[in-house]
């Protein structure tokens, strides 16, 4: 990890605000919502929680989108960032190999039980950081050896090898897919989930996420990310026309993830060949919209703020999950407890991811970005 000093020359507001956007939703807004929701326990709140919890499988909620965009503005952002190194392909792939390995210890620490210390407990694949890296791989090993031509055949042919053995070798529920299977022999004791008894290791059947096979979706979820980010890369000599390539692109994968969803549903949870290009739709769409309000119109008031989250996007995640400062909100405050009664637990949950905020707000104001 390194930290950059005021690194926003060449940058387009929009990514940024998007990806913060993204990440106030996972690390403020949506924990903060439903502590007090619950607490509240009024009905008509219901079907709104119901939108900020993921879909139990099959279909689609707003909660659903969280993952599919961080990963989507990993990729938006690679096209910038690549063009600094021109055709030195070395140093390309010295930032590449450096930033996955990071990607993978911190998914590790966050969700493999890493910071544990327990044999029986450690995780090697099964977080977002994790996803990212390799997406991040896939599409960088992509964007350096072929036209944009060939990464975008490449994205089909990923999508078809993703979808031929999910089809012929399985079918699209928890336990008969192909992709569990795959994971159930790769990671072996290794996979999240899995659990040590007396007689031996077992697989929680709770359990359902996938990330082997997945990992090829992964990859065509930064991939789609890069083609928005090489249209708002090259919008800046016409946004207007920018514009309405990420919307119309947006529509399109819309489209074609409910089309295809009549034969493979819709699955966040296994992150189907449907649910990649639902997603990546919604993505570009979201895209579109931000870059036509921020970098077209140039409308920034009431936004910028989001760059404090979104431009220190890991920090913000991995401080999210792992850091608990509710002590330090329950050491100032324990004497409240007695008068809030169910809503002391809200309180909690708000300082501690205001606490979050407060650091990045810091650090963003001393132009202190920690970048991969």
């Amino acid at each position: 990890m390194t930290a950059e000093i005021s690194p926003e020359k060449g940058r387009l507001a929009s990514l940024d605000i998007l990806r913060g956007f993204d990440l106030f939703l996972l690390v403020f807004f949506q924990p903060v919502f439903m502590s007090l929701a619950r607490t509240l326990d009024v009905p008509w709140l219901e079907g709104v929680m119901r939108q900020f919890e993921h879909a139990p499988w099959a279909g689609f909620r707003l909660w659903d989108i969280v993952m599919p965009l961080f990963m989507f503005m990993a990729g938006a952002s690679m096209p910038f960032s690549f063009a600094k190194f021109g055709d030195d392909k070395r140093a390309a792939y010295k930032r590449i190999a450096r930033r996955v390995v990071l990607l993978f210890v911190l998914g590790m620490v966050v969700q493999g039980n890493l910071l544990g210390l327990d044999p029986y407990r450690i995780y090697l694949y099964s977080n977002t950081l994790q996803a990212i890296g390799v997406g991040y791989l896939i599409t960088s090993i992509l964007m350096l050896h072929c036209s944009l031509r060939g990464q975008i055949v490449a994205a089909v042919l990923l999508l078809a090898a993703y979808w031929v053995p999910m089809t012929f070798l399985g079918d699209f529920t928890p336990d008969g897919n192909f992709a569990d299977t795959v994971d159930r022999v790769v990671l072996g004791r290794f996979r999240d989930g899995v659990y040590w008894e007396d007689d031996g290791w077992h697989f929680s059947p709770y359990y359902h996420y996938t990330w082997i096979l997945s990992s090829l979706t992964f990859g065509v979820t930064v991939l789609l990310g890069s083609f928005a980010g090489r249209i708002a890369r090259e919008g800046r000599n016409d946004g207007a026309r920018a514009v309405k390539r990420l919307l119309g692109i947006g529509v399109a994968l819309v489209a074609a993830g409910l089309l295809w969803s009549l034969q493979m549903p819709i699955i966040k949870i296994i992150w189907s060949c449907s649910m990649t290009l639902f997603a990546g739709g919604i993505c570009f769409i979201l895209l579109g919209i931000f870059y036509y309000w921020i970098d077209y119109k140039g409308h920034t008031r009431g936004l910028e703020w989001l760059k404090i989250y979104g431009m220190n996007s890991i920090t913000a995640y991995v401080l999210a999950q792992v850091i608990n400062f509710r002590c330090i909100a329950s050491s100032l405050t324990y004497g409240l407890e007695k008068f809030m009664g169910d809503y002391y637990g809200v309180l909690l949950n708000f300082a501690n991811y205001l606490i979050i905020f407060l650091i990045l707000m810091a650090m963003y104001r001393r132009r202190v970005f920690l970048r991969l």
